[in-house]
């Protein structure tokens, strides 16, 4: 019989409540722990909620070439809604997060007071920004390569000066309109000049009044070489086919300056540009910084080798963390060393992170992350790359067609390798499209000036930037 007290018969189970998983981020880690959760957990057993600003999740190695028309945009992103089948995905950005009481606070994309999300497991998959200085005119000027929207701007906004450019008599604007600044001589800043270098010297052709070398590009990086990453030798050898390319490459230089267009270097050197594109380095998503979560000198989430978070006292309960956000520390490498922020480590913890997280509910032994990086590629333009694989160094076509081959099985689904694949199969049989679409950035222009009579307010192609 049922007690007085509405209690249930001992020999009756009593419905056990379903665990909320919340996942902060829809990047990579956000994406594949989702995926690996649900793949060996059923709805019954838990609830799981990703918090992102965005719809989808952008695959950024192959951003320069979204920029540069070999890929269409919407190939290189996911939609998360698609994708993660039996989640549920919240469009907002996290503004505080207060582990202590299980909650974080979301504030909404466009409308809406901020509100609060409660969860019983926390994944910290928030990624990183692009880290930048106060260096006068930056914020107003310069546009960053982080995200697919940028991608594309930058896009029409090389192709829309072309236009202006070959338009005009003045000479002086003609040379600014025709001068691209690259600031980062990472993985990102060479890939993106490599590739916009490319699709400009191409474009050229389309237009009469503008020779190859009528443009100029120019890399500004700090240290004493580019792309530390794949190793001296081949860095040297990046930095020799760029030059002899005729983009100008600054060493142990940095940007003081880049106010209204008029671009000063730390050499002294002083010249005008339309186009600033920032890519030197990121840091983590200063959000962390309004939690309560242990974070090291770099503002990193602290972690175990579990990817558990972990603070002065142990490990920190119910919450995770991996990927650019997170200290992770490299078991392959020196004592102290963390693993490096690239897609090679943020897709392998993300699936580690959802075995782990299933271990942990199950009762089961967890087990340490532990990858020792396979090798690195670059792309310095169509046709053209580096490559460290193993310790084995390869250059030129053979590095190239290996820097596509990894990303693009690295991709996330199916689909969206089958429509990478088109878009370069259709690139062998067509020219890519080099035409400048800026206005799409300000839709009504032409409208708003039909409305008002004023047709000086029509929108002009390098709209993208304005």
């Amino acid at each position: 019989m049922t007690a007085s007290t509405g209690t249930a018969p001992a020999s009756t189970p009593r419905p056990r409540r379903t665990k909320r998983i919340l996942i902060l981020g829809g990047g990579y880690i956000g994406l594949y722990t989702a995926l690996g959760l649900r793949k060996r957990m059923s709805r019954e057993e838990v609830e799981i909620a990703i918090v992102d600003p965005r719809s989808y999740m952008t695959y950024q190695p192959f951003l320069p070439e979204a920029a540069a028309g070999a890929l269409e945009p919407r190939h290189v992103v996911a939609p998360l809604r698609r994708v993660l089948r039996g989640c549920t995905l919240v469009t907002g950005s996290v503004s505080e997060i207060r582990h202590g009481e299980r909650r974080v606070v979301v504030e909404p994309v466009e409308e809406g007071e901020p509100y609060e999300l409660s969860y019983d497991e926390l994944v910290v998959g928030l990624g990183a920004v692009a880290r930048t200085l106060p260096i006068p005119g930056l914020a107003d000027f310069a546009v960053g390569f982080k995200w697919v929207e940028e991608a594309t701007a930058l896009r029409n906004q090389v192709l829309g000066k072309m236009d202006v450019a070959s338009s005009t008599w003045d000479p002086g604007m003609r040379r600014r309109k025709l001068t691209f600044v690259f600031v980062g001589g990472g993985f990102a800043g060479v890939e993106a000049l490599g590739e916009i270098e490319d699709m400009a010297r191409a474009a050229a052709k389309n237009f009469d009044g503008i020779r190859r070398e009528d443009m100029r590009f120019v890399l500004v990086e700090g240290a004493g070489r580019i792309l530390p990453e794949v190793g001296e030798e081949l860095g040297g050898y990046a930095l020799e086919q760029l030059r002899a390319r005729g983009i100008e490459i600054h060493l142990n230089t940095f940007l003081e300056s880049c106010v209204d267009g008029n671009i000063k270097l730390s050499t002294g050197e002083e010249f005008e540009a339309d186009t600033v594109v920032w890519t030197a380095g990121v840091k983590a998503n200063p959000v962390l910084g309004s939690s309560d979560l242990p974070l090291d000198e770099r503002g990193r989430v602290r972690a175990l080798p579990t990817l558990q978070v972990v603070d002065d006292d142990g490990v920190v309960e119910g919450a995770w963390v991996a990927g650019d956000c997170a200290a992770v520390p490299d078991l392959t490498g020196e004592h102290g060393a963390t693993t490096g922020p690239t897609a090679q480590h943020a897709v392998r913890q993300a699936k580690h992170l959802a075995q782990n997280l299933v271990r942990a509910l199950r009762g089961e032994p967890l087990e340490d992350y532990k990858h020792k990086n396979i090798g690195t590629v670059a792309s310095l333009g169509l046709g053209k790359g580096v490559a460290n694989v193993g310790g084995l160094k390869l250059r030129g076509p053979v590095a190239w067609f290996m820097h596509r081959s990894y990303h693009m099985w690295a991709m996330p689904t199916f689909n969206r390798k089958v429509r990478i694949v088109l878009d370069w199969t259709t690139a062998l049989f067509f020219r890519r499209e080099l035409v400048a679409l800026g206005s799409l950035q300000s839709p009504r222009a032409s409208f708003v000036a039909a409305a008002t009579g004023d047709q000086k307010k029509q929108p002009s192609p390098s709209a993208a930037k304005e």
